[in-house]
């Protein structure tokens, strides 16, 4: 069940604190919206739909026009089952078509890469917040990188496999810390840090559930928070569907993440969820 309490996805003021692009985003009245720009033949929901250039530049312009905040761009897929790892030098290759391309659109652009040089390549090029889901703790090279560039960062929780028997909030909140204590001796700004518990990453599809209902245990780290669960697949464990299926299931999951206080949230489908999120924060405005 909703919570009754008028629109607490309402941001607090904006301070000078933290990277300007990130103050942007995290000051409007309702969540902002990024949307998935996945440029690999594999990713779970839309693999090979946007891998040339053209197609890619053509969802991006789609996706602003929807109303995104942020396009997320990924040149690897980190799905949980049956993703392929790639190097460095084949990230780039698919990324340098687009990316600069896409920056130049004047939206923010985060780079979803768990690589150091790719991110930092990816900076170079105009992005403006880097994506790790290994959340500083897989590239040793990836928090200096950020606290060089003063970069926005969003730590996201991972384990390298699913286990039932564990408290997840307790892991996500012994993961963070560590991402937090990594990122402190960095010199990363606390401003620049978003925390993602991850969604469907190292994860039953019971304690992906868990999460979202308990998501608000994780305000104790004081950190904006963002939520990608679109179209993943604990959806389809509770209403069996295919992944391109899933848009109720996801906005379900995306406003009850933004009435526990998730401040961005992550989807393949931008304009159903900026409307979903907007007509919420107007229904609220007049409780």
């Amino acid at each position: 069940m909703m919570a009754t309490t008028t629109r607490p996805t309402l941001a607090p003021a904006a301070t000078s604190a933290g990277h300007p692009v990130l103050r942007a985003l995290l000051s409007r009245p309702y969540p902002a919206v990024m949307g998935v720009l996945n440029v690999t033949p594999d990713s779970f929901s839309d693999g090979g739909k946007f891998i040339a250039p053209e197609h890619a530049l053509t969802q991006a312009r789609r996706m602003i026009a929807e109303g995104a905040d942020i396009i997320d761009i990924g040149a690897e897929s980190t799905r949980p089952y049956g993703s392929q790892p790639v190097s460095a030098d084949e990230e780039l290759e698919r990324l340098q078509p687009i990316l600069a391309e896409v920056a130049a659109f004047g939206i923010a652009v985060s780079i979803d890469s768990m690589k150091a040089p790719v991110v930092g390549w990816a900076l170079d090029q105009g992005a403006a917040i880097a994506n790790d889901v290994w959340g500083l703790q897989r590239d040793p090279d990836m928090a200096g990188l950020v606290a060089e560039r003063k970069a926005p960062v969003i730590i996201m929780h991972n384990r390298d496999e699913a286990d039932a028997g564990i408290d997840i909030m307790k892991d996500i909140a012994n993961f963070f810390a560590r991402s937090l204590a990594i990122a402190a001796k960095a010199g990363i700004s606390p401003d620049n840090i978003v925390l993602d518990p991850g969604i469907g990453f190292g994860k039953t599809q019971e304690q992906s559930i868990t999460v979202l209902a308990r998501l608000h245990e994780l305000a104790v780290f004081n950190l904006p928070l963002l939520i990608g669960a679109s179209r993943k697949r604990f959806i389809d464990s509770i209403t069996p569907s295919a992944p391109d299926r899933r848009l109720g299931g996801s906005i379900a999951a995306h406003l009850i993440a933004a009435n526990s206080g998730a401040r961005i949230i992550r989807t393949h489908d931008v304009a159903e969820t900026v409307q979903a999120l907007r007509v919420t924060a107007a229904i609220g405005d007049k409780r």
